[in-house]
């Protein structure tokens, strides 16, 4: 025998059968779909097939390791909805969970818009990009309002230079980068369509409902109590009430605008404590949202949708 073939490693046994329930608490994807489901309210749609997506991949996973025909699926990802329906959070733990399968190799996230990868002059748009996707390398590249690369209307926009970056480094290097497109649905598929390179490569498409009213008043109480705050029996209806009407309004971001909402609803319950306390305070005192901090938005003295005096925060 060869000295060569003395020093070659053994041949890894197949293994004979594999244990896919062993498999899913073993790779740690118990725990990250475990996350998903505390920290976001809803979305039941997106959490299916997120799951449907972790099942897919520990399948190919134990068809690798039996020695199966295996393809590495395509990952790259589109995620369509409303502003503040969670696409973020998902995406970290889509980073996530695709480091736990070993289908990437670092699991970090990389958020970008437009103006991190375009530049304004040529020769810019080139470098701006690929150190993006440099940093991207071994996790995913959450790109958000994706359609904004694309702009025909203006023929010196440098957008389509990134887009043709983009496209080869989502095929060339599929192994080592996941893509998520994010944005308006609408716009994603005017986006699409014009740009064929990006559909073809792109496996999996999500949407993202709108939240319920009785989902976002959840979603508020969530970070109300994160921060030790709470509503009393009030200015729980009054949030009701604040919830109803704000969606019918301008630039409403479901769950971003429930935060902001609460963030003025502080800044008002911080000046009626410092206005009106006339001695020491307490615990419950401090942490207690009133209906008057709620009331005062001026959502409740605007009619329906012709509040066109709110911005894109609630106020």
């Amino acid at each position: 025998m060869s000295a060569l073939a003395e020093a070659a490693p053994p041949t890894a046994e197949i293994p004979a059968a594999v244990d896919l329930r062993e498999e899913f608490e073993s790779s740690g994807v118990k725990d990250v779909l475990a996350e998903l489901d505390r920290d976001l309210i809803g979305l039941a749609p997106v959490k299916k097939r997120i799951r449907e997506t972790a099942a897919l991949l520990l399948v190919e996973r134990a068809r690798k390791r039996m020695g199966l025909a295996h393809e590495t699926p395509t990952l790259h990802m589109s995620f369509t909805g409303n502003p503040g329906t969670g696409k973020t959070t998902v995406a970290m733990r889509m980073a996530d969970l695709l480091h736990r399968l070993g289908y990437i190799r670092k699991g970090h996230l990389v958020s970008v818009t437009r103006d991190d990868l375009v530049g304004q002059y040529i020769g810019h748009t080139a470098p701006k990009t690929k150190e993006i996707l440099k940093k991207a390398m071994g996790g995913v590249l959450f790109i958000d309002e994706a359609y904004y690369l694309y702009r025909p209307e203006n023929e010196r926009d440098y957008g389509q230079e990134a887009i043709e970056i983009l496209l080869q480094v989502m095929e060339n290097q599929r192994d080592d980068l996941v893509v998520i497109l994010a944005g308006y649905a609408q716009r994603m598929d005017r986006f699409f369509e014009s740009n064929p390179g990006f559909r073809s490569r792109i496996a999996h498409h999500i949407d993202f409902p709108d939240y319920t009213d009785d989902e976002l008043f959840r979603i508020a109480e969530t970070m109300l109590g994160q921060q030790n705050y709470h509503l009393d029996n009030p200015a729980a209806e009054a949030m009701t009430a604040y919830i109803a009407k704000r969606r019918g309004q301008p630039h409403f971001a479901n769950a971003r605008s429930i935060r902001n909402a609460l963030d003025r609803a502080r800044l008002r319950q911080a000046n009626r404590l410092f206005e009106t306390a006339t001695g020491p305070l307490d615990a419950e005192a401090l942490s207690t949202i009133s209906a008057e901090d709620i009331k005062a938005s001026r959502v409740f003295s605007m009619p329906g949708n012709k509040a066109s005096g709110l911005g894109k925060g609630d106020q």
